[in-house]
């Protein structure tokens, strides 16, 4: 999967500014796929340029013109392309797990560090992916749904994962109220 094919799927759904894309990747796709501004940005300007998104300028009073792009026949066409081409296999990559498996030189204490972090980013995703709500109950929110109960059931099993390895190694779990971390 490439970027434009998110942004082309999101742009499915409704027109969108570049400031909306960064928001939805932040938000209602971070379980599954992470962009910044300026990939998106570039990203932007590709598909522009292939013919995929027209762009709609809306002048605004007292701030920069707003740019909303929408998909065209042809950035349908590659949507659609893709969709219903054979699923890419998952080229993972894990920057917490490469880390703890070359930690061994940083010590107990370095790696007790590389969890009490992990469990931070874990805790803080999860917090993020429950605050996400879909209203509607049509195919799209239905599989919106699937995908999110996804990044939940991933992320909860980090989180055992990570308290199992902690046991294994003998090091001890945080506690779960910050105010009472030292």
């Amino acid at each position: 999967m490439e970027l434009k094919h998110a942004i082309l799927g999101l742009l499915s759904i409704r027109p969108l500014s570049g400031y909306d894309l960064s928001r939805a990747f932040a938000g209602t796709v971070a379980h599954f796929w992470h962009a910044d501004r300026s990939q998106i940005y570039r990203t932007l300007d590709r598909l522009s340029a292939a013919g995929a998104i027209t762009t709609e300028v809306i002048p605004q009073d007292g701030k920069p013109d707003r740019k909303v792009h929408s998909l065209t026949d042809v950035g349908r066409e590659m949507l659609t392309e893709w969709l219903s081409s054979p699923v890419e296999a998952d080229q993972p990559k894990e920057p917490f797990l490469a880390r703890l498996f070359f930690a061994a030189p940083i010590g107990r204490e370095g790696v007790e560090r590389l969890f009490d972090e992990r469990d931070r980013q874990v805790n803080e995703s999860l917090a993020e992916l429950a605050s996400i709500t879909i209203e509607a109950d049509d195919l799209t929110a239905r599989l919106q749904k699937a995908t999110l109960r996804n990044g939940l059931l991933h992320a909860e099993a980090e989180r055992e994962w990570l308290r199992e390895t902690r046991q294994l190694l003998g090091i001890v779990e945080p506690p779960q109220n910050p105010e009472e971390r030292p």
